[in-house]
């Protein structure tokens, strides 16, 4: 896989330099409320645009339905990019069109424009190998080289990820090699003990990386609203928590697998539970109880790991030399809801090992809750791109990327 450094080498002066990112950030009506993933491909971008290159940024953001829909421009992201690179960026209001086209024709060496969203044109996500090839030819002739480092958008098999780097010299940008490189200490290199902490609400997302994990890692602590579907699966009563009554006998084979292998499957011991799940929107006090996490009662729905727990997960993460974590533990969103999730986090922090933050909504926590990003070894920003790396699958868009 060649890189940009690599690309920068051989000088890109007047070249339109395609860019492949990720800039699918949360809105809140037209208000960017994270810009993370903006800011994670700033590195790449201004190379580019210092070593002369005619930069044209590209990325979805949501899921409209192949067409343009406003409510997901890109137009917010354009606008907040330009006021990080400290530069004007142009903005095509479409994807191939005419504006795009023009847009592209105007840059001067050293400039950066904006793509509309790739996902208002149906050939972008087509499963059909012709409609996709056909949106990439056009995408291609509007550059020389393409860069790509949206990371995550790279497990899937999309025009611009997939198809247009086979059409064009292609290169792995800054990012997508800052993210590789970090996944291999997780899976190729890794230092012992490691640890890893997954969360989020379905145990369905993460039954595939627990099963790679189960013959890597040491510990696995389990937390969120996956950790209920594996409480019941050793008979606890669970209330009205939430619960994938069908995942309980691959629960059950995995809990049966980490016992057999000696690998530390970690469950809470304690929960904090309300009887209505919380307003996210006022935040509204919540008043929440702590009880016993084998005792939850009937009319009681777990919301986040109970204070002893946090203790517990801080003592497993204590000696980790390698730590992935994945997932929030609680409704971290909600204050009453967010110790859990906090606890974990500083446990990161405090940890003396290399500690990876799996994105998503570990990523969107983080941020949230005010932590210093830079006290964690690396924060992802595609956390279902890490999470299918990890499970060992080839993803399209970092194949795409090999010579």
């Amino acid at each position: 896989m060649k890189t940009i450094d690599e690309l920068l080498t051989e000088g890109v002066a007047g070249k339109r330099v395609f860019v492949r990112a990720d800039l699918n950030v949360p809105l809140d009506g037209t208000t960017i409320t994270d810009d993370g993933r903006i800011r994670a491909v700033l590195p790449t971008v201004k190379a580019l645009a210092e070593a002369g290159a005619r930069v044209v940024v590209a990325s979805h953001l949501g899921r409209p339905k192949g067409a343009p829909d406003p409510a997901f421009s890109l137009a917010p992201a354009a606008a907040r990019l330009g006021e990080l690179l400290g530069a004007d960026v142009a903005f095509a209001t479409d994807t191939v069109g005419e504006s795009a086209e023009s847009t592209v024709a105007g840059l001067e060496d050293g400039r950066v424009a904006v793509l509309e969203n790739l996902r208002f044109n149906a050939g972008e996500t087509s499963k059909d190998d012709a409609e996709r090839a056909a949106f990439a030819d056009r995408l291609a002739a509007l550059a020389d080289v393409y860069v790509g480092d949206g990371f995550g958008a790279v497990h899937r098999k999309h025009a611009s990820v997939y198809d247009l780097p086979a059409r064009l010299p292609h290169y792995a940008g800054h990012l997508i090699a800052a993210e590789v490189g970090v996944l291999k200490k997780l899976t190729d290199d890794v230092q012992r003990p490691y640890v890893v902490a997954l969360g989020g609400a379905k145990v369905s997302d993460k039954l595939a990386v627990i099963d790679q994990l189960l013959g890597k890692a040491d510990r696995i602590l389990i937390g969120g609203g996956m950790a209920y579907t594996f409480l019941k699966a050793q008979g606890h009563e669970i209330g009205k928590s939430l619960l994938q009554e069908d995942q309980i006998p691959a629960v059950r084979e995995y809990i049966e697998r980490a016992e057999k292998t000696g690998v530390e499957l970690v469950l809470p011991i304690d929960t904090l539970v309300a009887a209505d799940f919380p307003d996210l929107k006022t935040k509204a006090p919540a008043n929440p109880t702590t009880v016993a996490a084998d005792a939850i009662p009937a009319d009681q729905e777990g919301l986040d790991i109970g204070p002893e727990t946090r203790k517990l997960y801080a003592s497993k993460l204590a000696d980790a030399a390698t730590v992935f974590w994945n997932g929030p533990m609680g409704v971290f969103e909600h204050p009453d809801y967010a110790e859990g999730t906090k606890a974990v986090a500083q446990a990161l922090i405090d940890s003396p090992g290399f500690t990876v933050v799996g994105g998503g909504d570990s990523a969107a926590a983080v941020r949230t809750l005010g932590f210093d990003e830079t006290a964690f070894g690396h924060i992802s920003t595609g956390g279902g791109a890490s999470l299918e790396y990890l499970e060992g699958k080839t993803l399209p868009g970092l194949a795409a990327l090999e010579d």
